[in-house]
């Protein structure tokens, strides 16, 4: 009696590399705008210690130049307050232009706390 052998052939080996790779190229892409988010929250929960609002837009700019925030500037910013807190809220989109007409469109929004 012959035993069957068991695995998985090269085309799929080549299919399962193929998967991994193009998720590599975009998880690659999508990794430094994630790191930007977090330093634009970090940059919008710095400029909620300011008491104005050109204050609050010229601490976020200060801040977004020493972490090279390009995906938004301070104009964009909705300043409120909340009683006697200053709340600085952002949203912005960014595109990953991924192959032809295909795009990953990242939503990004947060708010200082």
């Amino acid at each position: 009696m012959k035993n069957r052998q068991r695995g998985i052939s090269f085309i799929g080996i080549l299919f399962v590399g193929g998967v991994l790779a193009f998720a590599g190229v975009i998880a690659a892409q999508v990794f430094p705008t994630l790191v930007e988010f977090q330093a634009i929250t970090k940059a919008a929960q710095k400029a909620a210690g300011g008491n104005t609002v050109p204050e609050v837009r010229t601490i976020f700019e200060n801040a977004a130049a020493i972490d090279d925030i390009k995906s938004i500037a301070a104009k964009d910013l909705a300043i409120s307050k909340d009683g006697d807190k200053v709340i600085v809220s952002f949203a912005y989109n960014k595109e990953i232009h991924i192959g032809g007409p295909a795009y990953l469109l990242l939503k990004y929004s947060g708010r200082s706390k």
